[in-house]
């Protein structure tokens, strides 16, 4: 028994509230002051018992947990705990005593439940182990409060009495209120109310609940998961398929183990495992590792002659490996070396090849130009950005070559086999590839932050110059934008006063370019605000050219038709039923100096649309003699010109 003893840990006591809590609707009433001064003081002898207990034997303490009053156990629960400790201390029981005295001693009884862990003990039998923790932790109790009845148990008779089917115990522990735990007695809680509600929904065909895993092989932490398995009797389902039963049963029972988290307070604790009998069969006749181990290991919450068997089979060494699962068992090495080789190839064919492919072209397609073929992608990377734009070295250019030939080369066969020493190259370049990479993109995006606020200046100011003209104002420079879209749109009413700000962050941003102090943040508040600043200008150029077109335009009439005259610079259009229900004829002519037009030709609509787009600004148009006499040609002698149409 020479194991080290740790120092108490500081373990806050967990009230029972804590560990079943109520519904969020359900409130506590108040407690009387007296009844909360007992708590309080009761609280106090349990930390004083707890803190001492610790001291003295360290980690053997698995657990300590009050007990409800013994008129609250369940019959079984108590007779029981009774018979382990008459047991292990080689006691009698003690005389039966008066009725009214034992209900007064009873109610003021504080029992206790310790868990020792006994596992690693040597030189003890377990009676003198148990005799000897016994009656130290009874004389602390007995030093703090002779009303303190402290119970003692040994963690191999608390599995024992799970192997003899006998499950009082863990009943016991599933009611008690931890006051300190290094996780069993919350495995043992949490395992205990899910069994009961999965045999009270599915008895009929469960034939073992087993708890395993780090608890039951001495290997636990408070932070462990808490494993349990599931056998289910699949040999006479008739209304469904094995793996229909398996799967329907295995969802209800994970949603029953959530719900026992909730009432416990154990929340994402609890792993499942659900197996359905003829699989764990087949796993245990082809020496399945996994199943072994449960077997031997395991500790059944509930067994109807199926787990307890096997489990004594194990111990006998009766149940033994087949040949042909030996003999699977080593080919699985040699099967394992041969993925492990291929794995080996296809990362470096696949994995590292399109860890630095990929991004190669969208690298390429960032700069503005399709993504190549994989073959063509280390070409297209050297002449973009290693010649002609002076961007990346050649070393980077010559890593996605090595990788391109790679691939060929395992591809066609030419390479058969890539050692682990060759990948972790491949994969180290890759990784130097990808950084460098990384600031390419953001060289790439610099260049086309500060083009785009070029082409949006350019936009913005041309547009303006353009309004410009419109309104009377031929030449207009840069330097003088702002003052001349403040005066003579802005100040007129013309435009709403808010664009000028939006107009001034444009021309801010390029000045900001011209001296290099351009940032990301300029680019985005220039973008933002001239959005609407252009769609604002072109609606108002287009209605402004709309109505000085109009200007343009000779409306006539002659009979019922009405036809149309178009006179630009140097050209003119003629339409001669311009409520043609069908595609209208359309008909061009040059102008002459002397303000007549020459020979009439065929025009599409497409022709006058473009030669329209070329203005900037409308001609200003003077009707001169000629004029009405080709009307007259055209339209006839009684041709109508309209006014104010």
């Amino acid at each position: 028994m020479a194991k080290k003893v740790t120092a108490p840990q500081k373990i806050k006591v967990v009230s029972a509230e804590k560990e079943i809590p109520l519904p969020p609707t359900l409130t506590l009433p108040k407690l009387p002051p007296e009844m909360e001064k007992k708590l309080k003081v009761l609280k106090e002898k349990l930390d004083t018992f707890k803190d001492k207990v610790l001291e003295k034997f360290g980690d053997y303490i698995v657990g300590i947990a009050l007990l409800p009053p013994e008129k609250q156990l369940s019959k079984s629960g108590e007779n029981q705990l009774s018979k382990e400790g008459e047991r292990q201390e080689h006691r009698k029981p003690e005389p039966a005593k008066e009725p009214a005295k034992n209900a007064e001693e009873d109610e003021k009884k504080i029992s206790l439940l310790i868990v020792v862990d006994d596992t690693t003990s040597q030189k003890m039998s377990k009676d003198e182990l148990h005799q000897k923790f016994s009656t130290i932790i009874t004389q602390i109790a007995a030093d703090i409060d002779k009303n303190m009845a402290p119970q003692s148990i040994l963690l191999t008779d608390l599995w024992q009495n799970c192997y003899d089917a006998k499950y009082d115990l863990n009943r016991l522990v599933s009611l008690a209120v931890p006051i300190h735990d290094t996780g069993m007695l919350a495995a043992v809680k949490i395992a205990e109310i899910h069994k009961s509600m999965v045999l009270k929904k599915f008895e009929k065909y469960i034939l073992s609940y087993v708890l395993a895993g780090s608890l039951t092989q001495g290997r636990a932490t408070p932070s462990s998961d808490i494993d349990v398995w599931i056998v289910i009797d699949d040999t006479d389902v008739k209304k469904m398929s094995r793996i229909e039963l398996k799967d329907k049963l295995r969802a209800i029972i994970i949603g029953m183990g959530v719900e026992a988290g909730e009432m416990t307070g154990i929340k994402n604790k609890l792993n499942i495992q659900v197996y359905i009998l003829t699989d764990f069969w087949d796993s245990l006749k082809e020496a399945n590792p996994i199943i072994f181990t449960l077997l031997r290991d395991g500790v059944p919450f509930y067994d109807r002659g199926i787990f307890m068997p096997w489990k004594q089979l194990l111990r006998m060494g009766r149940i033994k490996p087949s040949r042909e699962a030996i003999d699977l068992f080593m080919s699985t090495g040699e099967q394992s070396i041969s993925r492990v080789k291929l794995r080996l190839k296809d990362m470096g064919m696949e994995d590292t090849f399109y860890a630095i492919l990929t991004p190669s072209q969208a690298a390429i397609m960032l700069y503005g130009l399709p993504p190549p073929t994989p073959r063509e992608t280390p070409e297209v990377m050297e002449d973009i950005f290693v010649k002609k734009e002076k961007m990346l070295e050649p070393e980077y250019v010559k890593i996605l070559k090595a990788n391109v030939d790679l691939r060929k080369k395992i591809e066609h066969g030419e390479k058969k086999d890539l050692s682990g020493t060759e990948l972790d190259e491949y994969v180290s370049n890759a990784e130097k590839y990808l950084k460098r990479i990384r600031e390419l993109f953001k060289e790439i995006e610099a260049r086309h932050d500060e083009k785009s606020m070029v082409f949006l200046y350019d936009e913005v100011v041309t547009i303006v110059r353009d309004i410009l003209k419109l309104e009377g104002r031929e030449r207009a420079q840069d330097k003088d934008i702002l003052k001349l879209f403040e005066d003579e749109l802005i100040a007129t009413g013309k435009v709403p006063a808010r664009f000028l700000r939006d107009l001034n962050e444009v021309v801010e941003a390029k000045q900001k370019h011209d001296s290099g102090k351009l940032t990301k943040t300029d680019i985005e508040k220039a973008r933002k605000g001239s959005s609407g600043l252009v769609r604002f200008l072109v609606e108002y150029l287009q209605r402004k050219r709309g109505r000085e077109l109009e200007r343009a335009r000779i409306r006539v009439k002659y009979g019922e038709k009405f036809g149309e005259v178009i006179l630009l610079d140097k050209l003119a259009f003629v339409t001669r039923d311009i409520d043609a229900k069908e595609q209208q004829q359309i008909e061009k002519a040059l102008v002459n100096p002397d303000g007549g037009l020459g020979t009439l030709e065929p025009a599409t609509l497409e022709e006058l649309e473009k030669e329209l787009a070329k203005l900037s600004v409308p001609p200003r148009v003077f009707i001169k003699e000629p004029i009405f006499e080709d009307l007259k040609r055209i339209f006839g002698r009684h041709v109508e010109v309209l006014l104010q149409y």
